[in-house]
């Protein structure tokens, strides 16, 4: 029997799916209707520090696209990753494993719910961030950007958190209204410019379970 891949990867993610601000479906545990009544999520990982069985990560990207037909507990996913395209073909293979859960950590945990796994795609991959907005961009698949969502208080410097959500990404992350989402790759298409839907971002650490 092989031994299991040991890796970590840390760095920051960034997300936008097609719920109104605030998405319903963590709070509602999954098992409620989405804004739209099916929902599309791109979520990006910028790997600031990471390896995979001694393999270097540092540096690089991937997005994780979803889409769901119902409430997502019901399951029936489909998800597909774009991996920086200046990944060697063992980097991508490791972002592959470690994206779709296939070598544990948080991603396994989505594992049941996903119906079809649409493929992998190289693009080149760009984060930017300037204080609360940030943007992550893809050649020709995902452009998408949002802006943390401040409270009432006039003094405060942070914005809103969401916590002890579960989230495979996070368990803690700042709420963010998305600017737009474009997203047209691996069979998964959305586009948003109404300033009105659910964006959000954290640190992230992932490793091998």
């Amino acid at each position: 029997m092989m031994a299991s891949p040991t890796w970590n990867i840390r760095g920051q993610y960034y997300e936008t799916c097609n719920c109104d601000f605030i998405c319903p479906c963590l709070p509602g545990q999954l098992a409620v209707r989405p804004s739209k009544g099916s929902c599309k999520f791109a979520m990006a990982f910028e790997i600031e520090h990471g390896h995979y069985d001694g393999l270097s990560l540092d540096g690089l990207g991937f997005i994780v696209l979803g889409s769901t037909p119902d409430a997502m507990v019901k399951g029936n996913w489909s998800v597909g990753v774009i991996a920086d395209e200046r990944a060697s073909n063992a980097q991508r293979g490791a972002i592959t494993a470690i994206a779709s859960g296939s070598a544990g950590g948080p991603m396994a945990a989505l594992a049941p719910l996903v119906t079809s796994f649409v493929g992998v795609e190289p693009a080149a991959i760009r984060f930017d961030r300037d204080g609360r907005k940030w943007s992550v961009t893809s050649t020709n698949q995902v452009d998408m950007a949002a802006e943390g969502a401040m409270g009432m208080n006039p003094e405060a410097t942070e914005p809103l958190h969401f916590d002890n959500t579960g989230h495979p990404a996070a368990n803690r992350f700042a709420l963010a209204r998305a600017s737009y989402s474009h997203v047209h790759a691996l069979g998964i298409d959305w586009d948003d410019v109404s300033g009105r839907n659910n964006g959000q971002y954290a640190p992230f650490a992932w490793q091998s379970t």
